[in-house]
């Protein structure tokens, strides 16, 4: 899993879950609280309402992206951005400045202005985004998306979702979003449902994850509450997507999600991992999940594998030619089921790894040393 730089601001397993709060300068958010045209009224609220409750980022909302509403341009967006710009240079706190955009003009403009990070609602159907992005080195949210920039989020077939994550390709600081929310009349609460079940699965991206699930309806309709009296049950789901993966959750209620995401990320499996060896182990649960793995690293030259029930543990390690190869020879001798591709996965129980431990002794230092490194972080000795 990389890790991605947001100016200055480190996202990704290593470190603790970041929070996002929300700015809107959209008249038509159907979140009050949060939604102001007066730079002075904004910067204070996200001074004491944000910056101090714990946001780490502040992303602003030019426009709603609700179905209901008509999609604004370019232009119409860019005509939004100056209260954005002016309440950035009226506040007196310190964090991460993103901006909530479908279009690459406006994406750097914004980012000529001060701005930090993009969050691509429309996940690169503007072409040119990732190259704006790319050369301006900045984080970018890329949210799962049709190749339409007037349909922002609307996938409904959860199965979809990891591919068109994929479309148009990342950057070097891409942060993925599997896209939560109501965005067209056929995407049900039950794809939602379904799509939270699946987080582990976009870990297969290997790049950070954000979730946006505040209040959301898939999560109130479950406890059977409106809007107003949805808090606990983002909260749950927040622990449960941070211990899932997520790695920035986007809220209206900074204070409460942070906590929220800081007792997932306390209570998370604790996984092995030494960037210096090359070794990771792999947050797995099912048999899709580790696919995802495989799939990322062409695994089998990218042909279909033949992918066994997930049994213990997933390691993946990133080792010179001639010890991933002796790696790989003898964990299949010791049980250890292994994939090569750009990179090597191997998957087997803890017994099978202190046995493949043993079967490697002798063999290169490389090789010895990360398998040595994986079984300590699978609780070895």
């Amino acid at each position: 899993m990389r890790t991605v730089d947001a100016a200055g601001l480190k996202i990704g397993d290593e470190y603790p879950p970041r929070i996002m709060g929300v700015l809107n300068v959209s008249e038509e958010s159907p979140y009050d609280p949060s939604v102001f045209d007066d730079p002075g009224e904004a910067a204070a609220y996200v001074d004491e309402a944000l910056i101090d409750e714990g946001a780490d980022i502040v992303d602003v909302g030019l426009e709603s992206a609700n179905k209901r509403f008509e999609v604004l341009s370019a232009e119409g967006e860019l005509d939004r951005l100056g209260t954005a710009i002016e309440t950035i240079e009226s506040t007196s706190g310190d964090a991460v400045w993103s901006i909530e955009t479908r279009y690459h003009e406006v994406a750097e403009a914004a980012i000529d202005a001060g701005f930090d990070m993009v969050n691509d609602i429309c996940g690169f159907a503007d072409p040119e985004m990732p190259a704006v992005c790319s050369e301006y080195d900045v984080a970018v949210s890329k949210m799962a998306s049709p190749p339409d920039l007037e349909r922002p989020g609307a996938i409904e077939d959860v199965d979809e979702i990891y591919d068109a994550l994929e479309r148009n390709g990342f950057t070097e600081k891409t942060i993925v979003d599997p896209a939560f929310g109501g965005w067209s009349e056929a995407k049900t609460t039950a794809d939602d449902r379904e799509t939270f079940g699946r987080l582990r699965e976009f870990r297969g991206h290997g790049r950070p994850m954000l979730v946006s699930i505040n209040r959301k309806n898939f999560l109130r309709e479950v406890a059977g509450r409106d809007t107003e009296r949805a808090l606990p049950v983002s909260l749950a789901a927040t622990s449960m997507a941070v211990e899932r993966g997520a790695h920035v959750v986007r809220t209206h209620d900074v204070a409460e999600t942070r906590d929220a995401a800081l007792i997932g990320h306390e209570f998370r499996r604790k996984r092995g991992r030494d960037a210096e060896r090359g070794v990771e182990e792999l947050d797995v649960r099912t048999d899709r999940d580790l696919a995802r793995h495989l799939a990322r690293i062409g695994a089998n030259d990218g042909a279909d594998v033949d992918v066994p029930s997930v049994r213990t543990h997933a390691v993946e390690f990133r080792l010179p030619e001639r010890s991933a190869a002796v790696l790989e020879r003898t964990a299949r001798t010791t049980g250890v089921d292994a994939y090569r591709g750009d990179g090597l996965i191997l998957v087997g129980t803890a017994a099978e790894f202190d046995a493949l431990r043993a079967e490697i002794a002798g063999g290169p230092t490389p090789a010895v040393e990360a398998i040595g490194r994986a079984y300590e972080g699978l609780g070895g000795s």
